[in-house]
């Protein structure tokens, strides 16, 4: 097993319908949102090609063939992309990444389309890596501050995970990036609609979820808050 990122894919997952960005995403997907003068999507893929990432698989659903339009096979990144679809019936991001497994092999990163991590992910495989768990969620100590935090993140250890249950005790957030080893799918269906939220709690209860802190903050896409906010970080800069 090696600790290089350019060994590992990442899974993004861009088949959402991005209902809080409307009316920008009724004729275009999320990945598609201009930001700074560019689809979102392109700077998502220079930060991976930035980090050593060489192979990314899109889960698309909703108007993703804009996206296998435009960006092609990754060449102009140095990234090959790959595509997997939904299909006629949305599976779910857990069911989306079930589909994509003939694509990304024994051990993948799973990264949300609409999010913008400045994180170390070399730094974030090797404590994967070092852990021997079947998969890692990288947190964020939040306070409430971005989002709803979500997470219970004691010695190193996520401790509890629930997108519900709001216990005060939660300061951190799940951050965005996760790796897992893709036995970790084994135990679902191949059309079973599943979140990767439920895969993760189960992961917790089981005592296989890795925690990675990220000290920078995390910027996303999903609201126009988070759009405005990005475009401020990312305008400055010549692309």
């Amino acid at each position: 097993m090696t600790n290089s990122v350019a060994q590992i894919p990442v899974a993004i997952l861009a088949g959402g319908l991005a209902t809080r960005l409307r009316p920008i995403t009724e004729k275009i997907p999320k990945s598609l949102v201009p930001v700074a003068g560019k689809p979102f999507l392109h700077h998502q893929l220079k930060l991976l090609h930035a980090q050593g990432v060489r192979h990314a698989v899109l889960c698309i659903g909703y108007l993703g063939e804009m996206i296998q339009r435009d960006f092609g096979d990754g060449s102009a990144y140095g990234i090959q992309l790959e595509y997997s679809f939904d299909g006629a019936k949305l599976l779910g991001t857990g069911g989306a990444i079930k589909r994509a497994l003939p694509k990304l092999g024994s051990e993948f990163f799973v990264l949300y389309g609409d999010s913008y991590l400045p994180v170390d992910y070399a730094a974030v495989a090797g404590t994967f890596h070092r852990s021997g768990k079947s998969g890692l969620m990288t947190v964020y100590r939040n306070e409430g501050k971005y989002d709803t935090s979500n997470v219970v993140f004691k010695n190193g250890e996520i401790v509890v995970y629930d997108k519900k249950a709001k216990l005060p005790e939660m300061q951190h957030i799940d951050y965005g990036l996760s790796l897992f080893k893709s036995s970790v799918f084994d135990a679902y269906a191949a059309d079973q609609v599943f979140d990767l939220a439920e895969v993760m709690g189960r992961l917790v209860r089981e005592k296989q979820l890795a925690g990675y802190e990220v000290r920078e903050r995390f910027y996303e896409i999903g609201s126009p808050a988070g759009l405005a906010e990005l475009e401020t970080l990312l305008k400055p800069q010549k692309t």
